[in-house]
């Protein structure tokens, strides 16, 4: 299958908010389920693409994923440093897993660090058990940093984020 990466339309909002949503949830990564808050901010694409950069994979007509490039200094940033890009929200659809629609958004927003000027890094943040994307960070040369690891939600101990960079 070709797998296209473009710019998000305002048409896909609200199919990739679920994406996103559904992944999360479906990959046991909310504490709260259904109720939890951050679920909100997974499904607000249109607050996200205001902001940054929103990315999808398309195969054929289908939407299979997307992710959120957050440029240098971007207001969306969580760990990103002055010279930093980051990436964000990153979702593959269950059915669409295993195809290399995950591997082709990150690659995606390698590139516009790269094409970022003063860019010299790009950041990630990522839960324990996203064994999968792990793989696929590490593949593209990605490392952890243990040092920037962090904790999004202070009052839950056992919420502790793991940070990975890439020296572009």
């Amino acid at each position: 299958m070709d797998i296209v990466i473009r710019r998000a339309a305002p048409e896909e909002y609200a199919e990739l908010g679920e994406i996103t949503a559904q992944a999360y949830l479906g990959d046991g990564l909310l504490d709260f389920g259904e109720s939890d808050a951050y679920l909100g901010e997974l499904r607000a694409v249109a607050k996200r693409a205001a902001a940054a950069e929103v990315l999808v994979a398309v195969g054929g007509t289908r939407l299979l994923g997307g992710v959120t490039f957050v440029p240098c200094s971007g207001p969306m940033a969580d760990i990103a440093r002055a010279e930093e890009a980051e990436i964000r929200m990153l979702a593959v659809a269950e059915e669409a897993r295993g195809r290399g629609a995950g591997e082709s958004l990150v690659r995606a927003c390698i590139d516009r660090a790269r094409a970022t000027e003063d860019c010299v890094r790009i950041v990630l943040s990522t839960q324990r058990t996203m064994h999968t994307a792990h793989r696929i960070y590490e593949r593209l040369g990605f490392t952890r940093c243990p040092e920037r690891d962090w904790n999004p939600v202070p009052q839950l101990d056992d919420i502790t984020l793991l940070a990975y960079a890439l020296t572009l």
